[in-house]
């Protein structure tokens, strides 16, 4: 017999026996599909049947999406719920939450950070968390909740020289307002000696000092202390001008009249003169301007203890009984208070400038982590602790907004994480639950997670982040991943297809989420592919990431799935034989089954005359 070799019939088509194979392959392995899901259809408040219809493709795990948006949470009857939950018992499916979108920090839509506002959220989120736990009585239910919504994040830049921060928002802390630091260049007309960040340089005439983001909130803050210093002085001097003008004896004068008007009964009328009257006029003109700076220079100490280092309380504390005792011993003497005054304003000159604008992210994080560690306190207490109550896992939102990098989730869980502990070791007549520390820490570490958004953070590619600089992200909130949300896009816009559809690195994020990554489950949120392709994406995602096909574990794989072939009795479909070889070659036989070679009815044609054969 001579040498012979058997082809493919069809060159280039697709291999069953290659397990890497498939363009939607992302290359990581989901050996457990149970733990791979999608999320139901915020528009629509009939949830039950939006649940039942996504259980057909044989999922075991659904997200429902109550993030109020389009369709408010309070739509959702509690029979809905209810209902839900029995199905999920009978088919064995685990039902995890979305809750409401919004910001745990309290920001408005206005852009202004209210703390009235940050306790309607608190509430908003107690009520979802509460909520969520009819949908399972029994079991930690996962409730995602984002760190951020409208509040606005730094604009970075990636280069070769590393990252950069073109711009931050700032808020200012006693009003609430946010405005935008940049980054600035400034002309002097003299060599400038660079401080902060670059001390030590000297920029020469006719070239611009850069000032960072950073620096320019400082001189915010340099700014604004000088010129209400200033304002201060401004006042004090106007009244010394009047008071160098007066007579002391006036002024002794002056005295006895206004120990008179406090203590009528005990200090008898000085009977001034009427020649007199001008003098006491001047005297009451400057005490006037004295009080406006005595206003004034106290809400500015008000503003150093409230904006200034911890370590410097003490400090102020001395020098406010400094000035209260030169008060007292001056028994009113409008010179003495203006001596005071100076003294004050000179002490609090050279101190730092307090932080009252702060960037906003910064402002926010404390905001954030007191609102959900408030929130999984409630779930812990009210629900039967650790082993019952709905799960916390908060979410980073699409990169650009406040709070959105690996970093940024990691201060929230554990700062939301510290303030749980400091409730729960609190005595249970204060609020607390009367827990020891190691015991309240090991708690907030099962009530507090993250979850992590593999399409969210990719849209650092935006500002010139390569996909090392991702993976690093997903790096550095491993330890703490409870739940996954899968989602592919390019980059540059919050787009949510499914996985391998985009240019998410999936393998390379989940190796570095490990093990907890690979028993998290895994949401897909897909909305735009719901809505162009109006079909699930779960099918697509099986591919996507490899699973296998039969529960042993082992192959064939889902990525391998197209290009499976059915036996002959099936017809010898698919890949094959296609449509277009009955079209092309055509059949003898009329509505006979394909096994016998029966022609496909999808035709219903001939392939000579194209008249129908029956």
């Amino acid at each position: 017999m001579g040498d012979y070799k058997i082809s493919d019939i069809y060159q280039g088509g697709y291999s069953s026996l290659n397990p890497e194979y498939s363009s939607l392959f992302t290359g990581y392995r989901v050996k457990d599909t149970s733990t791979i899901g999608v999320s139901s259809d915020p528009r629509t408040a009939n949830i039950l049947k939006d649940v039942s219809d996504k259980l057909s493709t044989g999922q075991k795990v659904i997200e429902l999406s109550m993030i109020d948006l389009g369709t408010p949470l309070d739509t959702i009857s509690k029979q809905q719920l209810e209902e839900v939950n029995r199905l999920s018992k009978l088919t064995g499916v685990d039902i995890t939450v979305h809750g409401p979108i919004v910001d745990a920090s309290g920001i408005t839509q206005q852009g202004v950070f209210d703390d009235a506002q940050r306790e309607i959220i608190e509430r908003k989120l107690i009520n979802s968390i509460e909520r969520s736990q009819q949908l399972n009585k029994d079991g930690n239910i996962s409730v995602t909740f984002h760190t951020a919504n409208s509040l606005p994040g730094a604009m970075w830049s990636k280069t070769k020289k590393g990252e950069k921060i073109l711009a931050m928002p700032v808020v200012n802390q006693e009003t609430g307002q946010l405005s935008m630091a940049r980054e600035e260049e400034k002309y002097y007309p003299h060599p400038v000696p660079v401080k902060g960040e670059r001390s030590g340089e000297v920029v020469p005439v006719g070239k611009p000092v850069i000032y960072t983001p950073g620096e320019t909130i400082k001189i915010m803050n340099d700014t604004k202390w000088s010129n209400d210093l200033d304002q201060v002085e401004f006042n004090r001097q106007h009244a010394n001008k009047l008071l160098e003008e007066i007579h002391p004896i006036f002024i002794g004068r002056y005295l006895q009249w206004k120990e008179h008007e406090y203590n009528p009964d005990k200090v008898p009328n000085p009977n001034i003169e009427p020649k007199e009257y001008e003098e006491i006029r001047k005297i009451y003109t400057a005490n006037a301007y004295l009080n406006e700076s005595q206003r004034k220079v106290n809400a500015l100490f008000d503003d150093a203890v409230k904006y200034s280092p911890p370590e410097k309380k003490e400090e102020l504390k001395k020098l406010a009984n400094e000035y209260t005792k030169i008060l007292v011993d001056g028994k009113n003497n409008p010179k003495v208070e203006s001596d005071a005054i100076f003294m004050l304003t000179q002490r609090l000159s050279s101190m730092e400038s307090p932080k009252i604008f702060l960037p906003a992210e910064e402002y926010a994080l404390d905001k954030t982590t007191q609102t959900f560690g408030n929130v999984a306190f409630d779930s812990w207490k009210r629900f039967g602790g650790s082993k019952k109550a709905p799960i916390v896992n908060i979410e980073n939102p699409p990169a650009g907004f406040g709070l959105s990098r690996g970093e940024d989730l990691k201060n929230v869980v554990q700062g939301a994480r510290k303030k749980f502990v400091e409730i729960a070791t609190k005595p249970k007549r204060e609020g607390g639950a009367g827990l020891s520390e190691s015991e309240a820490k090991l708690e907030a570490e099962k009530m507090i997670g993250v979850t992590w958004d593999v399409g969210h953070i990719n849209q650092l590619r935006k500002f010139g982040f390569s996909g090392e600089d991702i993976i690093k992200e997903a790096e550095k909130i491993a330890p703490l991943v409870k739940h996954i949300h899968l989602s592919d896009n390019f980059g540059m816009d919050n787009i949510e297809l499914p996985m391998g559809m985009g240019n998410v690195d999936l393998k390379e994020v989940m190796e570095k989420l490990g093990e907890k990554g690979e028993k998290a489950k895994k949401i897909v949120e897909a909305a735009h592919w719901w809505q162009h392709m109006q079909s699930s994406p779960y099918a697509v995602t099986l591919e996507a990431t490899g699973s296998p096909i039969y529960s042993m574990g082992m192959a064939p794989y889902w990525n391998q799935a197209i290009g499976l072939q059915q036996g002959y009795l099936g017809g010898l479909e698919g890949q094959w034989l296609p449509q277009i070889n009955y079209e092309t070659f055509g059949t003898s036989f009329s509505n006979l089954p394909m096994g016998l070679g029966g022609q496909h009815q999808a035709t219903g044609r001939g392939r000579f005359s194209g008249t129908p054969m029956e």
